[in-house]
């Protein structure tokens, strides 16, 4: 018996990505499908609606303008694909919802929320009726609120903190959680918080030498984990011209995987860290991100009940 997965992390609200992520599931022939963190997007774009009913809005660095409904739709699709939200807006609207921080941050929010919720909702219109199991879940970048769009579906499933059966022969932990990074994301928590509510998950597996652990956070100290250093301003460290990379992986998400050795481990997080490596017995994996320039980065991960048959990296 072979079970294929295709693995997808970090597209961060990039529309465009995530539909490649749904049709990679008849396009590689994939059983399982998996999103796994950090879905959301960064950012609310407010497409402004002029008194002459022509439309105008600052998208990546220029202003774009729009006069018909066709155009504004063409807008909007681009700002969806880079992994933004866009809204229309009257001036008035947009200087009173800009007048307190507490607006934007609920509106910010709620856009999130019902972009999840549609995402759900366009991921079951594809998929059901297919044998195809999709399983999507928060990341560190996420906030809290989104969930509520997750768990509402009968058949995505959220495996955040929770063991599932991938197939017959391999269960699999989720945790989107990370530890603390300089961007102060909602799911940040100290390593000590990360490793007991791992060994919670682990403690219900039934077979951990055929598990999955598919943990957001990487190892630390493993190459798939490697990172820009950053400044006090958020800005990359240089020295001699090049970028200073640092481990940002987690203590333990490496520790658990030394002590319990899993046939696999799927993280993402470090968008520039493609990569693959093994810890003892345990093959990790990283496919990596470049969700802003429409580029979905996946892995396929083929399983026969003990073993990895083969796996890709792909890209596209």
């Amino acid at each position: 018996m072979n079970t294929r997965i295709f693995y997808v992390t970090d597209v961060h609200g990039s529309e465009v990505c995530f539909n490649k992520f749904l049709s990679a599931a008849t396009f590689y022939k994939a059983d399982v499908v998996i999103l796994a963190g950090d879905i959301t997007g960064k950012m609310i774009v407010p497409i402004v609606q002029k008194p002459d009913n022509t439309f105008s809005s600052w998208f990546m660095g220029g202003e774009r303008s729009a006069k018909s409904e066709q155009e504004v739709k063409e807008i909007e699709k681009a700002i969806r694909d880079s992994g933004y939200y866009p809204f229309r807006i009257t001036p008035e609207e947009l200087a009173k919802l800009e007048s307190d921080k507490k607006n934007v941050d609920a509106f910010f929010t709620k856009v999130m929320v019902e972009t999840a919720e549609r995402w759900v909702k366009t991921a079951e219109e594809k998929l059901k009726g297919t044998k195809v199991k999709c399983f999507i879940s928060p990341g560190n970048d996420d906030r809290w609120e989104i969930d509520q769009a997750l768990n509402r579906s009968d058949f995505i499933v959220n495996p955040e903190m929770k063991v599932v059966h991938v197939d017959d022969h391999h269960e699999m932990i989720t945790m989107g959680l990370t530890n603390h990074t300089p961007w102060h994301s909602p799911r940040e928590f100290d390593e000590d918080y990360l490793l007991e509510k791992l060994e919670g998950m682990i403690f219900q597996l039934e077979n951990k030498e055929n598990a999955i652990f598919n943990l957001h956070c990487p190892p630390i100290g493993t190459g798939i984990d490697s990172a820009p250093k950053l400044d006090d301003t958020l800005k990359p460290v240089s020295m001699a011209g090049q970028t200073v990379m640092i481990s940002a992986g987690s203590t333990a998400t490496r520790d658990v995987i030394l002590k319990h050795q899993p046939l696999v481990g799927l993280h993402g997080h470090i968008h520039e860290s493609r990569g693959v490596l093994n810890l003892s017995r345990t093959k990790c994996f990283n496919p990596g991100s470049e969700y802003g320039t429409g580029i979905l980065r996946g892995l396929i991960l083929n399983l026969t009940e003990k073993k990895i048959n083969s796996y890709l990296f792909t890209s596209g």
